[in-house]
């Protein structure tokens, strides 16, 4: 186990292999350890898709709860998002819930969606959310029969959405694997926004009214001004969460140098958003990482948490 961690924590570079030599290292011991072997190959994802359509009217619509869900879980979870072989426990855990808002006659649909992923910490039978993202601002066209098509040279509304936020999980799960490893798949998600930028479809406009949306987001991720912002996310999830079942102290200390290295960058940068989403996923899970540490380190915890995150404060309460 220690000769693993020692492998993973060296590749601190966007190389995709070293990535998913990594990751899969990572995931084999683990599930070695704790559940046995498993040799079932799989595509990136095992996602889970929910529906709501209580808001609408009539019953015209109904088979959109009988079908989409099952249409977008075979949509994510049956495509090849990578070059990598993916072994069936190496997936990557993922829920997106939509509520449907209204619905047109020509079966125009307006939408809601929350979108999560989950990785696991090594070492433990435990999963770490990687990210909640929540998007108010869906339109796309579905009507009964239609079938779900991937194509990455043209945009199309409800397709091209979840492209999208595969990608971002993707690059979020590699981030947590390898420093900026997620490179390449938040460049992907950028293609998506280009490609929309040539629709009316709604959501993916720049916007200076509201920023903090599909356009913005990525383009963020892809700005060199937040890269120490995802080295703290890399630090947080290999040399904090996965590091805490060896060495708790050592771990709470990364955790804490990542705190810092957070609250340096959100000290020069002009946008809460990244770092609004980073602790919405991870503030109740910070907590409890320092609610046992050495009164010198929960307190230095807090001191960052009380200026970096303001949101939360009720969950720090408990490390003053």
């Amino acid at each position: 186990m220690i000769t693993l961690q020692k492998r993973c924590d060296k590749q601190k570079h966007p190389n995709p292999i070293l990535y998913v030599n990594c990751r899969k290292l990572f995931l084999a011991a683990t599930i070695a350890l704790l559940w046995g072997p498993g040799q079932t190959f799989a595509q990136e994802f095992s996602c889970s898709v929910n529906i709501n359509d209580e808001q609408l009217d009539g019953t015209s619509y109904d088979y959109v709860k009988q079908t989409l869900a099952t249409e977008l879980t075979a949509y994510i979870n049956e495509y090849r998002w990578t070059e990598m072989e993916v072994l069936e426990h190496e997936r990557i855990n993922c829920q997106i819930s939509i509520v449907l808002k209204s619905a047109s006659t020509d079966y125009t649909y307006s939408a809601e969606a929350v979108i999560s992923a989950r990785r696991p910490i090594y070492g433990t039978m435990q999963e770490t959310t990687s990210i909640i993202l929540s998007d108010q601002a869906w339109q796309f066209f579905y009507p009964e029969g239609r079938s779900l098509v991937h194509d990455e040279l043209s945009f199309e509304a409800l397709t091209s959405f979840v492209d999208y936020y595969a990608y971002l999980m993707l690059g979020f799960d590699f981030d947590s694997f390898a420093e900026l490893g997620g490179n390449e798949y938040f460049a992907k998600a950028q293609d998506v926004v280009d490609l929309a930028q040539s629709s009316s479809a709604i959501g993916w406009a720049r916007s200076s009214n509201n920023r903090r949306n599909r356009f913005t987001l990525v383009a963020d991720m892809m700005n060199s001004s937040y890269d120490d912002l995802r080295r703290a996310y890399y630090q947080y999830h290999r040399e904090a969460l996965d590091g805490f079942t060896r060495n708790p102290d050592q771990a709470r200390q990364a955790g804490l140098e990542a705190l810092e290295l957070i609250q340096t960058t959100k000290r020069r940068s002009t946008s809460n958003f990244l770092f609004d989403l980073f602790f919405d996923s991870k503030s109740r899970e910070i907590a409890a990482l320092f609610i046992d540490a050495e009164s010198p380190t929960r307190l230095a915890a807090y001191t960052i948490l009380s200026e970096t995150d303001q949101a939360h404060l009720s969950d720090y309460k408990n490390l003053q």
